[in-house]
């Protein structure tokens, strides 16, 4: 079925504001709360969002096979379940509807009125209910800057060039962008001391990643083809994967992160689905030792997404502190999404892969205060004349990225969280 909605000569009626990260060409997937207390499956175009919900009720999706309630729920679940045949007519099916040449809705300013809301006036959801979620640790740069810090040579493990390296996370604490993030409380052991402490970290980090959302992909015991995996990945959105790295230091040997990392992940809020990324694939980095069969993949097979991380202090005005790319990743999602269901692991629904830390090949392109202060050695200088080795209390994270070619630029909006003190209970 050909994917009409990228279209790039396609215009809309509405609005889009240049270099709009959402044009007609994206219509991703969300989920937000209208002023009038509704929470509804969505899509955005311009700055405009756009009830799935209402325009289901007002049959403009008629001839497509959806259950009748499709879009009138809190969560992209169901949606996502139906599989990759109707992501793709729902999404082409927007994309005609809001093509400049339809007069259908364009024309009709009573269904206008009930379906569009200015984003202003919405409030952004959780876009899925997220069962299970799992982080890899798929970047080359960023493994190699870590190992090297914690072990001086031998930097990547034997292990690491033959499987991507994951480990299961919290998925209670997964949030939208917007909502704040306390400092964590811990055990700490601190430099030159054989007894380890309690409280707050001191060592509060980002990591500059993105994350990928499954469909119902196989039943327990069954692996999925490497050339099949794509069909089980609905789309991909940023992600700050909060980090204590005092905490993570003492508590992850012999096991792996634990408390350091569960204590907030934050996510956009719109899922970017792999049809709008479809013109931006590019090939990934060379792959020596060549992978295992069943990693094996041939051509153009990750995307070309720029990325960006900007820390702004309370009152102050941001600092660009890092510019990476989603094509840096060693290992990619279809070779994670292989390994994770390999040994025959369900993988359902609304579950979430995070791609772990992107790094890039110089220090600028780094993904983390860790390696971008080099473990504090080196603090960033922020445009205000302060400095920092870490997030400090009241700075707000900003991550963004998007892809762009010739005739079409397609973005992921962005991931914004502020760090407050540790939670005090009244």
């Amino acid at each position: 079925m050909p994917i009409t909605a990228n279209n790039s000569n396609r215009k809309s009626w509405l609005e889009v504001p240049a270099n709009s990260d959402f044009p007609i060409q994206n219509i991703p997937f969300g989920v937000f709360l209208t002023k009038e207390n509704i929470v509804t499956v969505g899509t955005r175009i311009g700055d405009f969002a756009i009830d799935l919900g209402a325009l289901q009720q007002l049959d403009y999706f008629k001839g497509i096979e959806l259950t009748d309630d499709m879009f009138m729920q809190d969560t992209l679940n169901d949606f996502i379940s139906d599989g990759k045949k109707t992501w793709r007519l729902v999404r082409n099916r927007i994309a005609d509807i809001f093509d400049e040449q339809n007069p259908k809705l364009r024309d009709n300013t009573k269904d206008k009125d009930i379906i569009i809301f200015n984003i202003k006036d919405v409030e952004m959801q959780l876009p899925v209910l997220i069962g299970d979620y799992t982080d890899f640790y798929s970047n080359k740069e960023h493994a190699t800057n870590f190992g090297k810090m914690i072990r001086d040579k031998d930097a990547l493990f034997p292990n690491w060039l033959h499987i991507p390296i994951a480990y299961h996370g919290r998925s209670s604490s997964i949030i939208p962008s917007g909502i704040p993030v306390h400092r964590p409380l811990g055990q700490t052991l601190p430099q030159g001391e054989t007894t380890p402490v309690f409280g707050p970290s001191r060592s509060v980090d980002f990591e500059l990643e993105t994350a990928f959302i499954t469909t119902d992909a196989n039943i327990m015991g069954e692996n999925i083809p490497i050339n099949e995996v794509e069909d089980y990945i609905f789309g991909m959105v940023l992600m700050n994967d909060w980090s204590a790295r005092d905490l993570q230091k003492w508590e992850s040997l012999p096991l792996g992160p634990f408390l350091s990392k569960n204590f907030a992940t934050s996510i956009s809020p719109w899922i970017i689905t792999l049809d709008a990324l479809e013109p931006f694939r590019t090939k990934g980095p060379k792959q020596d030792p060549a992978p295992f069969p069943y990693l094996q993949l041939k051509g153009k097979n990750t995307f070309d997404i720029n990325l960006e991380v900007a820390i702004q202090p309370e009152n102050g005005e941001e600092t660009i502190v890092s510019n990476s790319n989603f094509k840096y990743m060693y290992w990619s999602m279809s070779q994670q999404l292989a390994h994770h269901t390999s040994n025959g692991c369900r993988v359902n629904s609304g579950d979430m892969m995070g791609s772990g830390t992107i790094s890039g090949p110089t220090p600028d392109s780094y993904g983390s205060m860790l390696e971008l202060s080099w473990g504090g050695k080196n603090p960033i200088k922020l445009n205000d004349g302060t400095e920092r080795k870490f997030i400090n209390d009241g700075d707000t994270v900003i991550m963004k990225g998007f892809c762009k070619n010739n005739e079409v630029r397609i973005g992921f909006g962005e991931v914004s969280s502020k760090l407050l003190p540790p939670f005090v209970r009244k």
